[in-house]
């Protein structure tokens, strides 16, 4: 693997290419830092949970809830992908059709593969499924291939009427609200928004070289060739699921 960028580091970094270190200072400087620090911490975590709240207060628009999806046993509605429970939160994974598995979505790919364990959501009355824009034979198998194991169905047939006024083909992650057999939208978000599906970033978020991506205000020196997806911007095909497929 070769790195062509001009701030090297990561997974290749090594002894003539070693990425910056931050100024090493005794155990008291360093806890007066992070304490500084935690006090905006507090702070980002209380503006996100009031900007939460304000969420929970929104309007919501009301949707046919027989809209047709296509599924493990054929065409299913709406309506009954939330399974019987009360919410259901969608992914629209974006799909090319007819393109192998290496040429689809590699930050759908990342998003998604952050989902796994469903149970917490389940325990507070919320079903998660992926409502693919692909066809739903070919679509499954990519599923499979990534050896994911939640809801999938497609919803290609649909998309007018699910994502009215947004840009189809583009990745979105949306909320549903069930109140018998009546079905309403609740909110919607894209592009970082659904950062949300993901526990990597936010533990990245926490380490000294951050996600070392180059958007990143960084000190100089400091690791910033990968993207969301790949561990190198230059070498295609090097993002995490594949590599772990191929170890």
């Amino acid at each position: 693997m070769t790195d062509e960028s001009a701030n090297p580091g990561g997974p290749a970094a090594d002894a003539t290419n070693a990425p910056g270190l931050p100024a090493a200072v005794d155990r008291a400087t360093f806890q007066a830092e992070l304490d500084a620090l935690r006090v905006r911490e507090k702070a980002h975590t209380r503006e996100g949970d009031a900007i939460a709240a304000a969420r929970r207060r929104l309007p919501m628009v009301e949707l046919d809830p027989v809209i047709p999806l296509a599924g493990p046993d054929g065409p299913v509605t709406l309506l009954e992908a939330f399974e019987g429970r009360r919410q259901l939160i969608a992914y629209y994974f974006m799909w090319w059709a007819g393109h192998p598995a290496a040429e689809q979505c590699e930050g759908c790919t990342w998003v998604t593969a952050q989902v796994g364990e469903l149970s917490y959501l389940h325990s507070r009355g919320i079903t998660y499924a992926v409502f693919c824009q692909g066809p739903y034979d070919e679509s499954i198998r990519y599923r499979d291939f990534m050896g994911w194991d939640m809801p999938w169905y497609s919803a290609q047939a649909s998309l007018d009427a699910l994502l009215s006024g947004r840009q189809i083909g583009l990745f979105h992650l949306v909320c549903y609200l069930r109140d018998g057999d009546r079905v309403f939208e609740t909110y919607w978000t894209t592009r970082r928004g659904v950062e949300a599906m993901d526990y990597s970033y936010a533990l990245m978020d926490l380490t000294v070289y951050g996600r070392q991506e180059p958007w990143e205000d960084s000190p100089p020196g400091w690791p910033q060739r990968c993207s969301n997806t790949r561990i190198s911007r230059a070498v295609p095909g090097s993002w995490g699921p594949w590599l772990e497929r191929e170890r």
